[in-house]
Formats: structure tokens, C-alpha cells, sequence
């Protein structure tokens, strides 16, 4: 995004309140390409990490700045700092600039085209259409439409575990894994068989697989889920779910409603196997710089089928960094204990 490569990096002193009852925290607010980072200025540890195009500001016009990750979430941010208050209003500026504007399809289909446009809905245009969608979408649009995907989810995997410690490593498990752009990784209880990539860059992980995993070992999932989603946009599946009309009226107002996804969850849970060449897959690890031998070996015991990521491991030694401290790994793996 144009309007924050000026400001990619910048860090600020900020105010944090995880609930309305709680106590205010001092926190270094660091800004990434899609996430705002808050962390502990004594540990360095991180807290939270909140989505840039879902970011609310509270109190527009007055100072200190207050901000919230979304319309109706409790927690609260305040900043003072001019250069960041500054860094989020013009990114915040910049998103809501990117979304869809209301009645601007409406005009081209009312345009003379009606006949046109109907009988390529039937024979042609609902692929195209979605493809076109999928690609135009803003990173606003795709964040709101992936909550949505999660929440019709949740109906079956139950709410994201969110113990406090656990959640902190999981967001230091999303920068170590890419520093810049970090996945928002929760973690669901129940039902899901294997990580799950929803558009707005959440990466959803069964409880199970953190539990019988290695860091290495999640990390590689991780990455294979990210990187496959990268070729393969779960955008496209979710608007195929949504239909025609729905794709249309995202298009025409930048929403879609509720119901549109309703019973989606179902299909997530079974996530599309990976179709991954061996190379990209190394490109991905040697990106990290993470070990692709033990992802390897969780795959095939063997090492049999998985030859080529073992042989040309890009870190046979082990990865560069550690992914997480013994502390974040056992408070991950215990996350969903309240």
C-alpha cells in the first residue's frame, strides 16, 4: 500500500486497554504493512495485533487519539504521538478511499446493457465475475469478508481461544514467520482438520496440531497454508459460496450480508490439500528462514515422498532464529486452557 511504505517500520508509545475494565498499559505501537503490533516496552514481548483495514478510529478530530481493531471490540488504543496518529489516519484514509463505492456498478448495469449483462450471468460471467471481484477487492473489503467467513466458522470450531499469553506468542509466531506482512494466527478448539487461510490474512489453527507439533514442525504448516494461498485466493471460493447476486451487490456497496455465508464454515473445515511445487515450498522456508526437514518428515515419516525438501533443506542446521522462545511455545500450546 502506497500510503504506508513512508511510514512501513515507524514506531510509537501508546496506551492499551484489552477490555473496558481493565487497566490502561503502556505499549510500543509498531506498524507492519496490514497489522498494527503492540507490544511490552520492558519485554519487548508482543500483546496484540491488530488488523490495519478493520482499524477504527473512535474520536475523530480529538486528542489523544483513540482507536479500536474493529467497530463493536472492546480494546483501546491511545496514541499521542503526531508522526503515528498521523501514520494511521492516512492509512486509515487511504483504505476507506479503496472500498467499493455504492451505485457505481448500478450505473453500468443500468447503462443500456440489461439484456447484455443477463445472459452473460448465465454463460460466462459468474466465474469472470468472481475472478474480477476476488482480484479488485480492498484490503478493507477482504478483511471484513474474512471475519465474516470465521464467524460462520466458529458456529463449529467454537470462538478463537484467546489466553492471554498464548495469544501474545501467537502474534510473535506471525512476525517471526514474516516480519512485514504476519499472518493473524488464532487457534479454534474443535472440528478443523488442518490450518485454514480465510482472506484478511487469518491463518486458522486446529488446537490438535499445536499440541502434537514442534515449533518447526507448525511453522512449515504454516508457511505451505500461506504460501497456497497466495496462488489460490480463499476469496474466490468464498464469493462462489456468496453466489452471483451477492458478488454483484459487493461490488455495487462494498458489503454483503450476513446470511450470505451462512453454513460456509462447513466447507472450511476440511481445507484443500497442498499442491505446492517442492520449490516454492523452499522459496517460502529459505524466506523465513526455517528448517524444512521437520514439516518433511511430519508429512511422510518415511522422508520418502518429501525427499526433495529434506535434501535441499535451506537450514539443515536448524532454524535462524529459533521460531519461539521455550516460554511462547508452551504458552502457545496452551492458549485454549482459560
Amino acid at each position: 500500500m502506497t500510503a504506508l511504505r513512508k511510514y512501513l517500520r515507524l514506531e510509537s508509545p501508546g496506551l492499551w486497554r484489552e477490555t473496558p475494565s481493565a487497566q490502561l498499559r503502556e505499549v510500543v505501537v509498531g506498524l507492519r504493512e496490514a497489522t498494527i503490533v503492540l507490544s511490552d516496552p520492558k519485554t519487548e514481548m508482543a500483546l496484540a495485533q491488530w488488523s490495519l483495514p478493520a482499524l477504527t478510529r473512535l474520536n475523530p478530530g480529538k486528542l489523544p487519539a483513540l482507536y479500536s481493531p474493529g467497530q463493536d471490540d472492546p480494546e483501546t488504543l491511545e496514541v499521542d504521538d503526531r508522526e503515528m496518529m498521523a501514520a494511521l489516519d492516512t492509512v486509515r484514509t487511504a483504505l476507506e478511499r479503496r472500498r467499493p463505492k455504492p451505485g457505481r456498478l448500478r450505473g453500468v448495469l443500468l447503462g443500456g446493457f440489461g439484456a447484455v449483462v443477463g445472459s452473460l450471468a448465465v454463460f460466462w460471467l459468474p466465474g469472470k465475475l468472481i475472478d474480477y471481484t476476488a482480484a479488485m477487492l480492498p484490503a478493507a473489503t477482504r478483511s471484513d469478508l474474512g471475519k465474516l467467513a470465521l464467524q460462520d466458522l466458529t458456529r463449529l470450531t467454537g470462538s478463537p481461544c484467546t489466553g492471554k499469553a498464548g495469544t501474545a506468542a501467537s502474534v510473535a509466531l506471525g512476525l517471526r514467520l514474516n516480519p512485514t506482512h504476519p499472518p493473524h494466527v488464532l487457534v479454534v478448539r474443535d472440528a478443523l482438520q488442518a490450518p485454514l487461510a480465510l482472506p484478511g490474512d487469518l491463518l486458522i489453527l486446529p488446537e490438535k496440531l499445536v499440541q502434537t507439533s514442534t515449533p518447526d514442525v507448525l511453522a512449515g504448516y504454516i508457511l505451505a497454508t500461506t504460501s497456497q494461498a497466495m496462488l489460490n485466493d480463499p476469496m474466490q471460493p468464498l464469493l462462489e459460496k456468496a453466489g452471483l447476486m451477492a458478488t454483484i451487490r459487493l461490488l455495487a456497496s462494498g458489503a454483503i450480508s450476513t446470511d450470505a455465508l451462512t453454513g460456509y464454515g462447513q466447507s472450511l473445515l476440511t481445507p484443500p490439500a497442498i499442491t505446492l511445487s517442492d520449490e516454492t515450498l523452499l522459496v517460502a522456508f529459505t524466506a523465513a528462514k526455517i528448517t524444512a526437514q521437520p514439516y518433511a518428515y511430519a508429512l511422510d515419516k518415511s522422508g520418502e515422498t518429501t525427499l526433495p525438501l529434506i535434501e535441499a533443506d535451506p537450514f539443515p542446521n536448524g532454524s535462524q532464529p529459533q521460531v519461539l522462545s521455550d516460554k511462547h511455545w508452551k504458552a502457545l500450546q496452551n492458549i485454549c486452557t482459560l
